[in-house]
């Protein structure tokens, strides 16, 4: 019988390319993600930002987690959308994140499993490794929307 692994590594490197941009790559990704400053800091326009990239984080992880957790529980979705929204706070002289607010949206195709999806959301919640390790508080606000199936004949 093979063991679970209990350790698992992650790389990724950035480095600065030019006067206002700079390039993040990982060893599992042929794409590098291009970022700046967020433009009203100096930077440039239509690049990722660090602040970007973290709420991509939280928003991946809650996504992938719910996933592994709706399939374990054998539980059907038609569609799950997530949104994170943050604020940056100046504070003294440094910017902070007060909280996150995560905001999915579960779309199922029946009205009797939306107690079974609130509780599976809220695992994904708990479970979220990103999450988890962040040291401010997250705010969770999540939504079932049952999607009928509409039939012709």
């Amino acid at each position: 019988m093979s063991q679970q692994k209990t350790e698992h590594d992650y790389r990724v490197e950035a480095w600065w390319t030019s006067e206002r941009t700079g390039i993040a790559k990982s060893d599992s990704s042929p794409n590098a993600i291009h970022f700046s400053a967020a433009p009203d800091c100096g930077g440039l326009e239509g690049r990722w930002t660090p602040e970007e990239l973290l709420l991509a984080s939280v928003t991946g992880c809650f996504t992938t987690t719910f996933r592994t957790i709706a399939s374990s529980a054998k539980f059907e979705f038609t569609d799950l959308e997530v949104e994170a929204v943050a604020t940056v706070h100046t504070v003294g002289s440094g910017f902070y994140f007060d909280d996150i607010e995560i905001r999915p949206i579960l779309k199922i195709g029946q009205s009797e499993d939306c107690d079974r999806a609130l509780v599976l959301l809220e695992r994904a919640e708990d479970r979220c490794l990103i999450s988890r390790t962040l040291d401010f508080p997250l705010r969770f606000r999540p939504q079932v929307q049952v999607i009928e199936s509409e039939f012709s004949f």
